[in-house]
């Protein structure tokens, strides 16, 4: 992605379950103020991510994990 400002989630020690980490993404994008982005990267997991390590990439793409 562009260089953009990227919200910081901790995903360490939280459920690892997919859909729990990309709510937490999802909640952190929101509240960056890019609900758009957070759709973007919900629509793009969900159709496009084949496994887990596809998924967690796409969280980091939009996201600075911790």
């Amino acid at each position: 992605m562009e260089n953009r400002k990227k919200p910081i989630v901790k995903l360490v020690g939280q459920n690892g379950n997919v859909y729990n980490l990309m709510a937490i993404c999802s909640k952190a994008l929101r509240d960056f103020g890019q609900p758009e982005l957070a759709k973007e990267m919900y629509d793009k997991i969900t159709t496009t991510a084949k496994s887990y390590d596809e998924a967690l990439q796409i969280m980091m793409d939009y996201c600075e994990v911790e």
